[in-house]
């Protein structure tokens, strides 16, 4: 029989304190002898938006290093695999260099994290940039949304910080919770753009579960088109906008996502002296065991 070896492996679901209302997200530990093709055949097999592999660092201020694949490419950054990926090494026993703070090491750089309560880590959005669209699409992305809806007060932004989503906002969370694709016009729109990430945010009622509601689409897979069930990189993003366009809601608000999937993924999203945002959550563990491999 073949020799196999067996790395550590959890399956966690990020941004909700209810199991299976988030985002999953598959961990392998102890993946530095594992190559990039190695990786991609693992995350491709997980079949999550995301697999995440904690790997040493290599640079003395981190606690760890992650690498980010899809079932198709490697990440330099997202949202969802860090809180992710920090749950599941905190869960496995490791010890902070700084009590109640985490330095990960991905493709992007350092990124911080912190734990503001119990169980419950945000990390600080890193720095994006912003590309306004230009106004000649506004109507064609009104069009690809079936909508009359957008709210050009916030104008329409793509805002890259490793993903780059574009950002829209829409007067209601019922206006978001409302759009659907004409799938031909957003082909369409993203030949024409080259954008296939759209986040929508629209605000819920002062009596509402949440600041925002938010969604997250992404065109070009198999299907057309694929729903975000919670997203990290984007709310970090959307987060980034709202203080560039003096909007947001004073010092700390907070998002769910997932409604329209029928999820119930809650964020938390505070600025700090710097005005950096930072983006929090509680995750679950779900599964806990390991991989063979050959």
């Amino acid at each position: 029989m073949r020799p196999t070896r067996r790395v550590r492996f959890m399956q966690v679901d990020v941004f909700t304190s209810s199991p299976f209302k988030g985002n999953p997200l598959a961990v392998v530990f102890d993946a530095d002898d594992l190559d990039t093709e190695q990786m991609q055949t693992i995350a491709r097999w997980t079949n999550l938006s995301e697999t995440a592999f904690l790997l040493r660092p290599t640079d003395p201020e981190a606690d760890y290093r992650v690498r980010i694949f899809t079932t198709t490419y490697e990440m330099p950054f997202a949202g969802h695999p860090t809180l992710g990926s920090a749950h599941a090494l905190l869960a496995n026993g490791y010890r902070p260099k700084r009590a109640g703070h985490l330095v990960q090491q991905c493709n992007i750089g350092l990124v911080q994290l912190a734990e503001q309560a119990p169980g419950h880590w945000a990390f600080a959005a890193p720095p994006a940039t912003f590309t306004p669209l230009d106004a000649i699409h506004h109507a064609a992305l009104a069009q690809a949304w079936h909508t009359d809806a957008l709210d050009l007060g916030a104008p329409p932004c793509l805002v890259n910080n490793g993903p780059a989503w574009l950002v829209t906002r829409v007067p209601s969370a019922d206006a978001c919770l409302a759009l659907h694709p004409d799938l031909a016009r957003l082909e369409r729109f993203a030949y024409d753009t080259g954008i296939h990430k759209f986040a929508f945010y629209g605000p819920h009622a002062n009596d509402g579960p949440t600041t925002f509601e938010v969604r997250c689409l992404i065109t070009g897979g198999d299907i057309g088109i694929e729903e975000d069930p919670v997203t990290g990189s984007a709310n970090a993003g959307i987060a980034c906008l709202l203080r560039q366009q003096n909007l947001h809601p004073g010092d700390s608000y907070t998002v769910r996502q997932g409604t329209a999937l029928k999820r119930d993924g809650r964020l938390s999203i505070r600025y700090d002296e710097t005005g950096t945002p930072w983006i929090g959550g509680t995750t679950e563990t779900m599964i806990e065991g390991s991989i063979h491999l050959a």
